[in-house]
């Protein structure tokens, strides 16, 4: 990886951490009407060896718990500890919408965005700006960690901009199940990151509200493939190996619910199915309508609407039709 510094001296938020050093700072950018402190942990591990800083998020959006159950394992398991550089973990950054389980801000924003955020904004846009301008500078290389929004589950999968060669290539070592290839979002800590030239890889899997376990197992084995491959990784630790490489989707389409009904799931998310199969079956309440969904094309299932319920017209399942491996 090309502009990595070796900083033997990390500045976070005006404190100063030096090599060999595991320090957590407070970040508190507002408290809660009722006066209530509300202090976000950041937990910084250095070597005594300077090297890459790595930079390790999640809870952008308070609802998404496997994302925050990833970067918790990572630092359960003192997988966090680097053999070289620093790692600097944040396993609940949008802690307001933690506290109520909801996607977003106290003023209704989607923290995902208002990056860079302004100075003198609204609350999710003064913490962007504090986040990008006190925090991300001090890393080299940045892992975001989400989930699926609503009852929307998401086959475990990275998401990088396909004119960043060098982001597909770590994609890869990240080795998920699969690697879409998306633009990057107006707006996005993804956005932000790659306009300051900081490399990012964002991991997508299961949905919101929702903790997995499988989920969590591929998050945090694909961040210490990344680890091992930046020399990073504790030597107690073995990089873990995948049976198959990564599937690069080029392309995929959403399927809409035709009627509104009862959403009955037939298939698995992350499965391969052929055009024509039956995935999903709509009935109404009162055993009169029985709708069957059936496959539009052949790929794979990487999204699937676990609601109980649909209506006409909402998305039920997302289906990969170009793989860049094929």
């Amino acid at each position: 990886m090309e502009k990595v510094k070796e900083r033997y001296m990390l500045n976070i938020l005006g404190e100063e951490v030096p090599l060999g050093i595991s320090k957590t700072i407070n970040f508190n950018i507002a408290k809660l009407y009722t006066s209530t402190k509300v202090e976000i942990p950041i937990i910084i591990e250095r070597s005594k060896k300077p090297g890459p800083t790595v930079l390790i998020t999640a809870g952008i959006h308070g609802d998404e718990i496997n994302g925050v159950e990833v970067v918790r394992q990572i630092i359960a398991k003192k997988i966090n500890k680097p053999a070289k550089g620093s790692i600097i973990c944040i396993p609940v950054l949008n802690v307001f919408g933690f506290l109520s389980m909801d996607r977003f801000f106290p003023d209704g924003r989607d923290l995902n965005r208002v990056f860079p955020g302004t100075k003198n904004g609204s609350l999710a846009s003064r913490f962007a700006y504090q986040f990008i301008n006190e925090i991300l500078p001090a890393a080299d290389f940045c892992l975001d960690f989400h989930t699926g929004g609503a009852s929307r589950f998401n086959a475990p999968h990275i998401r990088v901009d396909p004119k960043n060669e060098e982001l597909v290539k770590l994609a890869k070592i990240f080795n998920a199940p699969f690697t879409l290839l998306s633009k990057n979002l107006e707006g996005s800590y993804r956005a932000t990151c790659s306009n300051k030239e900081k490399y990012i890889l964002l991991f997508e899997g299961g949905k919101s509200q929702n903790s997995s376990k499988e989920i969590a197992r591929e998050g945090v084995q694909g961040t210490m493939r990344i680890l091992h491959h930046l020399g990073m990784l504790n030597a107690e630790f073995e990089s873990p190996v995948r049976d198959s490489d990564s599937l690069i989707v080029k392309k995929s389409v959403w399927m809409r619910a035709k009627y509104s009904g009862l959403l009955h799931i037939k298939i698995s998310v992350g499965e391969h199915i052929k055009k024509g199969d039956i995935l999903a079956t709509i009935t109404d309440p009162y055993g009169e309508m029985r709708h069957v969904v059936k496959a539009s094309n052949e790929g794979y299932v990487i999204n699937v609407n676990e609601s109980p319920i649909t209506y006409k017209g909402d998305a039920i399942f997302r289906i990969t039709k170009e793989l860049a491996n094929e």
